[in-house]
């Protein structure tokens, strides 16, 4: 949560474009200051307390700029405000730790006010409503902190720690010890503003790009000039065209509708696509042979794009990397994803998936996927969606008894404390738990938003119909209600205000899935038999999607690299990289898997556009969800989650091993697949 508002903040308005920067490039404190300072500190406190003058000395010295003073004002900070009586410093960490609650709790508090208009039925929505809900009361929290010198005092007192070094530490650190690196988190970098509005910019125009990035299907067309798709279907790229992909299995022309789409990313990949039929309908498109032709079928010539797509990853590049001089800890922006945001190295996630990208089950559910197509497997079948279970479960039913049991979000409320009592909480944890959530109607699918500080609910917003809430909306609800689970627990029960939450998006989905996954037998409606199918197939629906998920993410991560070894690389020499390391990839773990050559599908992903070294949370939160899931299968549900939620916000890595006894790895799930294989022949 911390790190998301710090994130936030750092984007600027428009209007902040033309201030002077909040760090001046060329003032720097001297490297004699700093260990002068140093050495009056060690003389007057002693050598006890080396490790913390050396780090937060040097840390404030990183962060300061010619706004903030002159040499002599740095020093005179330091030597003012270094705090070494441990009883001293524990009552700072907690008048920060109260007072940081107040402003992220109260501006959490007034954002979730404002945007009720836009997420309940509150009316019609209106330019009011849209412009207030975007208004960010903490858009200046960073520059606030660094005017009135909290941060530089946070950054004295509490010393930020690298990964490695939590990792090291792990094992030996106190509860507070933990609350203390987590406060040293809060400031250990500060950006110009006008790098975070160049990347803001920047970050804009790349979703603008992929959100204009439709392709009318209406007009795909074959040597004959058959059409296969609805006149009406424009699919975005690449979500809506694996989803239609997908969505061909075992239907009619659905081959063929999928080896169309597979044309189509590859054009889009290798840049060939002509610009004239993206986005637009006026004309019909051959993606098999590249041919476009007018409405009369007459061939018209066209304009490949001009390596747009390349030219957006490079801005990403740039705009990032242009703020690694003002991140000491984390130098580079590869750093900033793997170890500062999803707390991970670069070096274990690939070891990770490589790991169970070689391993021997994948060839087994590939036969399997293959026995069940009843033809051999083609590069687009690293989408194969057959292990979902929907044909066996009776919609129609289960929104029968959703519908008599929840007519309004009241309801829906009123039953959550004998839903947590089913789940194995006591009636009075129950109740405590419930008492903190408020349900409202929501205008969308739903969503859950958690409180950030104590004396507030969590929100679950859910989506209830004039005659009630059907089957699907009710499988959301429990699953945001595990969302909700989840923050009330790490917000009122961890014991420092610093260490609530989790270590990152992936585990607060996995508790969110383990609730879903309960959401039949929460209705009285499960048996035996059935679950043991239904684990069996979700088991290898997790094991094929990681499969496919941990190649994009490598393919992500190998480009960073490349981009990093060539700076000055144009758009046309990136384009050729990623379609390299693109097959590369697909050579080395999915050629000896599919018996197809030279794919370079896996740099399709619009993630790589629009959200730089993201896509591995994805593969990470399937090991994640399977792991906690195969731990307490045979466990007291609510006593087991409840023990790991109450960690808080530690490190992923330790906290999955206090959790489930290892780190994040793939074994559950390959051994979940090897039991599955043995039920499901085909």
């Amino acid at each position: 949560m911390i790190l998301t508002v710090l994130i936030m903040t750092g984007c600027k308005n428009k209007s902040d474009q033309n201030k002077p920067s909040a760090k001046s490039e060329t003032f720097k404190i001297s490297e004699e200051t700093i260990k002068e300072t140093a050495r009056q500190l060690k003389e007057k406190y002693g050598e006890t307390y080396e490790f913390r003058i050396d780090r937060g000395v040097q840390q404030v010295a990183s962060l300061w700029s010619e706004s903030d003073g002159k040499e002599e004002d740095f020093v005179n900070f330091c030597l003012e405000n270094f705090e070494p009586d441990s009883a001293k410093l524990l009552t700072i960490f907690s008048k920060l730790e109260r007072n940081f609650e107040v402003i992220f709790g109260l501006n959490n508090k007034m954002t979730l006010k404002l945007n009720e208009p836009l997420h309940l039925n509150m009316g019609e929505i209106t330019f009011v409503d849209l412009a207030m809900g975007a208004y960010s009361p903490m858009a200046h929290f960073n520059e606030d902190m660094f005017a009135n010198k909290i941060a530089f005092y946070v950054a004295l007192n509490f010393p930020a720690y690298s990964l490695t070094e939590k990792e090291k530490f792990a094992d030996s650190w106190t509860r507070i010890e933990w609350a203390y690196a987590r406060m040293g988190d809060m400031f250990i970098s500060r950006v110009p503003s006008e790098l975070n509005q160049n990347y803001s910019e920047v970050a804009t125009q790349s979703d603008a790009y992929i959100a204009d990035y439709n392709i009318y299907m209406g007009n795909i067309v074959d040597d004959k000039f058959n059409t296969y798709f609805p006149k009406d279907m424009v699919l975005i790229t690449h979500w809506g065209l694996r989803d239609e992909l997908k969505a061909n299995y075992n239907t009619e022309n659905g081959l063929q509708k999928q080896k169309f789409i597979y044309d189509i990313m590859l054009r889009i990949i290798r840049q060939e696509i002509p610009v004239e039929v993206i986005n637009k309908s006026e004309y019909k498109w051959n993606p098999s042979k590249n041919l476009v032709f007018d409405a009369q079928n007459k061939e018209v010539k066209f304009t490949a794009e001009p390596y747009t797509r390349y030219e957006y990853l490079l801005k990403n590049f740039k705009a990032l990397s242009a703020m690694d001089k003002y991140n000491p800890v984390y130098p580079t922006y590869i750093l900033r994803a793997y170890d500062q945001s999803m707390e991970i190295t670069r070096e274990e996630v690939e070891k990770i998936f490589i790991d169970f990208i070689t391993a021997p089950e994948i060839a087994e559910v590939a036969k399997l996927i293959k026995k069940r197509l009843n033809r051999d497997l083609q590069p687009f079948d690293i989408w194969y969606d057959g292990f979902k279970l929907r044909s066996e479960i009776n919609q129609d039913e289960l929104t029968a008894i959703t519908r008599r049991k929840y007519p309004d979000a009241q309801a829906f409320a009123k039953d959550i404390p004998r839903i947590l009592l089913d789940l194995g909480w006591t009636r009075d944890k129950a109740n405590y738990i419930a008492a903190k959530i408020a349900v409202d109607p929501a205008r969308g699918a739903g969503h859950a938003w958690g409180a950030q500080m104590k004396g507030d609910q969590a929100h679950l917003r859910t989506r209830i119909g004039d005659k009630g809430m059907d089957y699907k909306g009710y499988n959301i609800a429990i699953h945001e209600l595990g969302h909700n689970v989840e923050q009330t627990i790490t917000l009122y029960d961890v014991d420092y205000y610093m260490l609530s939450g989790v270590p990152n998006t992936a585990f607060t989905e996995a508790i969110a899935f383990l609730f879903q996954g309960n959401d039949i037998k929460l209705l009285g409606r499960s048996n035996a038999t059935e679950k043991q199918k239904v684990d069996a197939l979700n088991a290898l629906d997790n094991c094929w999607s990681a499969y496919e998920i941990m190649g994009v993410a490598l393919v992500d991560m190998y480009v960073w690299q490349w981009m990093y070894e060539n700076p000055d690389a144009n758009p046309k020499e990136l384009k050729e990289a990623v379609e390299k390391i693109a097959i590369d990839v697909w050579n080395k773990y999915y050629y000896p898997i599919f018996g197809v050559k030279d794919s370079p599908i896996l740099a399709i992903y619009s993630h790589m556009i629009t959200s730089p070294l993201y896509l591995a949370n994805y593969p990470i939160g399937h090991l994640i969800e399977f792991q906690i899931a195969e731990y307490i299968k045979d466990k007291k549900f609510a006593d087991e989650v409840t023990r790991m939620l109450v960690q808080g916000r530690i490190t992923p890595q330790a906290w999955m091993k206090n959790a489930v006894g290892d780190k994040i790895n793939g074994n559950a799930t390959l051994a979940a697949v090897r039991d599955a294989l043995k039920i499901i022949k085909d």
